[in-house]
C-alpha cells in the first residue's frame, strides 16, 4: 500500500496537476470556437478580421471596442445597405447587424426561424441566472403582461400616483430650507423599485423594504453575472454558472419567504372566488400574480399555477423594469440639467398646468397630453442610449436562414441584430444628433395641436402620434418594434 502512495504522489506533482487544467482549458476553449456559427465570407467584418490570432484579438477587446465597431459598420457598410459581422466576446456568438433598409425583412421573419426569446435566453445566460427556470424568456410573460396591462392601465395609474408621492418625499425629504446631497444613482435605485412593484407585487409587498432590498439584489447579481459570463469561454459556463449564481437563489430565496405566501394566499382566494359565494364581492387586485394566474388559467397551463413559478416569474419582471428604467430616469435628469434652465422650466410648467387640469390627479388622458416630458426622456433615450444594438434574434431553423435580397444565408445559432446607436446618431435622420434637444419632439406637436380644428391636417395628427416616447418604430427601437415590442 506504501508503494502505491508512494508512486501516485511521484506522479502527480502541482507541474502536472497545472498541466492538465491549462490542457482541459485549452481543449474547451477550441471546443467552443469550433462549435460556433460560421458566417460567409461575403460578409464584411469590423475588428480585427477572421483567423485564430485575429479571433483571440476579437475576443479578448471586444468590450472595449464594442461601441467603435458599431459605429465603423454604421458608417462603411450599413449605410451602404451591407449587413457586418460584429465580434462578440468569449461568452457569446457574434452578430450579423442589418442595415435600416433590411428591418421590414427582419422583423417580418416567422418565430420558428428567428427567436428573440432565444436571443435574449443567450444574452442573460437565462438557465443559470433565472434559478433553473426552463426559457424564463418566453412568450409566456409577454402575453400575460401585455394583456393583463392593457386591461388595468387605467386603473393602475391612481395606485402608481401615490407610489410616486410617496418615494419622492421619502427620498428627498420635505424640507426647502436646506440643500441635500444625493448619489443619482442610488436615488433612483430607491425610488424604481418601489413603483414597479406597486404594479409587479402589490401595494403592500410592493413597499416591504425587505422584499425590495432582495429585488435589488437579484437584479444586481444577473447584470454581474452577464458581465463575467461574457468574458468566460462559453465552455465553463456549465462548471462556473452554477456557482456565480449562488446569490441569486440567496435573494430568491430570502424574497420568496415573503412573495409565496401572498401568492398561496391569491390562488387559493381567486379559485374559491369562481365557487364560494362568500367571495362573490371579492376582487383581484391588478398585479403581475394576478394576471399570471390569469394567462395560466385562460391556457390551462398547470405547471404556471406553481406557486413557486409564479415567484420565478417575477424575477424576470424585476431585472426588465428596474434598471433600465434607472438608467433611463439617471440619463434623463443628467441630460436635463446639463441643458439650458429654460428646459426644466418648460416641464414644470407643463406638468403643473395639465395636473390642475385633471383635477390634481394623473389619468390616462392626462398623461398622453405631457408632451414636453414625453419628448425629453425620447429625447434622452436617443442622444444617451445605453445599448448600442438592439433586438437580437437567434437562428433556430436548422436549415438556417437566407436573405435573398442579400444574397447570404446564415446558420442555425446565428445572431441577428438591429444598429441602435448608429440610427440614433446619424446626421441624415437627425438634426444635430450629438444636441440634446428636450423639445425635439414636442414642439411640432404642440404646434398642431394649436391650430383650429379645421387647419389640421389627419395624416399629420397621425404622424405626430408616432412620434411619442412608447410608440415604435424603425428609427424608436428602445421598446422593440413590431410583434415583439415591449
Amino acid at each position: 500500500m506504501a508503494s502505491i502512495t508512494e508512486t501516485l504522489s511521484e506522479a502527480v506533482t502541482s507541474g502536472r496537476i497545472i498541466g492538465a487544467l491549462c490542457a482541459l482549458v485549452a481543449t474547451l476553449f477550441i471546443v467552443d470556437i469550433a462549435t460556433r456559427p460560421s458566417y460567409p465570407d461575403s460578409l464584411p467584418r469590423v475588428g480585427y478580421g477572421k483567423g485564430f490570432v485575429a479571433s483571440i484579438k476579437n475576443y479578448l477587446l471586444s468590450y472595449y471596442r464594442h461601441k467603435s465597431w458599431v459605429l465603423e459598420g454604421y458608417e462603411k457598410y450599413s449605410k451602404c445597405n451591407q449587413a457586418f459581422v460584429l465580434p462578440s466576446g468569449l461568452g457569446r456568438r457574434s452578430a450579423v447587424v442589418l442595415p435600416r433598409s433590411q428591418t421590414k425583412w427582419f422583423l417580418e421573419q416567422p418565430d420558428n426561424l428567428i427567436s428573440a426569446d432565444e436571443a435574449n435566453n443567450d444574452s442573460l445566460y437565462s438557465k443559470y441566472n433565472f434559478l433553473g427556470k426552463r426559457d424564463p424568456q418566453d412568450p409566456f410573460n409577454n402575453r400575460t403582461i401585455h394583456r393583463g396591462l392593457l386591461r388595468a392601465l387605467s386603473d393602475l395609474i391612481p395606485g402608481m400616483q401615490e407610489e410616486v408621492q410617496d418615494t419622492i418625499d421619502r427620498v428627498f425629504g420635505l424640507g426647502t430650507e436646506e440643500w441635500k446631497s444625493i448619489n443619482i444613482w442610488d436615488t433612483w435605485l430607491s425610488i424604481i423599485p418601489q413603483i414597479t412593484n406597486r404594479m409587479v407585487l402589490g401595494k403592500d409587498l410592493g413597499r416591504n423594504p425587505d422584499l425590495l432590498k432582495n429585488m435589488v439584489g437579484f437584479t444586481e447579481s444577473v447584470l454581474r453575472n452577464v458581465f463575467i459570463f461574457d468574458f468566460l469561454s462559453k465552455s465553463f459556463h456549465p462548471f462556473l454558472g452554477p456557482l456565480l449564481t449562488i446569490p441569486n437563489w440567496i435573494y430568491y430565496l430570502r424574497g420568496s419567504k415573503l412573495t409565496l405566501p401572498v401568492i398561496k394566499k391569491r390562488l387559493e382566494d381567486m379559485e374559491k372566488k369562481s365557487s364560494d359565494p362568500a367571495y362573490e364581492n371579492w376582487k383581484e387586485p391588478e398585479d403581475f400574480i394576478t394576471w399570471v394566474i390569469r394567462q395560466a388559467r385562460s391556457e390551462g397551463n398547470t405547471m404556471e399555477l406553481e406557486p413557486s413559478a409564479i415567484a420565478k416569474r417575477t424575477l424576470l419582471v424585476e431585472v426588465a423594469s428596474i434598471h433600465t428604467t434607472a438608467m433611463t430616469a439617471q440619463n434623463t435628469l443628467l441630460d436635463l440639467i446639463s441643458s439650458d434652465p429654460s428646459c426644466l422650466e418648460a416641464l414644470r410648467e407643463e406638468a403643473d398646468r395639465v395636473f390642475r387640469e385633471e383635477g390634481n390627479k394623473w389619468n390616462k388622458a392626462g398623461l398622453s397630453r405631457l408632451y414636453r416630458i414625453d419628448s425629453a426622456i425620447r429625447e434622452s433615450q436617443r442622444h444617451s442610449n445605453f445599448a448600442v444594438t438592439l433586438l437580437d434574434h437567434k437562428v433556430i431553423a436548422r436549415e438556417g436562414i437566407t436573405n435573398k435580397d442579400q444574397g447570404w444565408h446564415l446558420p442555425y445559432g446565428s445572431t441577428l441584430t438591429l444598429n441602435l446607436h448608429g440610427v440614433y446618431h446619424d446626421p441624415d435622420l437627425h438634426d444635430n444628433p450629438e444636441t440634446y434637444d428636450a423639445l425635439r419632439y414636442s414642439r411640432p406637436v404642440e404646434e398642431h395641436e394649436a391650430r383650429r380644428e379645421e387647419e389640421k391636417d389627419p395624416s399629420e395628427g397621425q404622424r405626430l402620434k408616432r412620434m411619442g416616447m412608447v410608440t415604435t418604430s424603425e428609427e424608436h427601437l428602445v421598446f422593440g418594434h413590431g410583434r415583439h415590442a415591449w
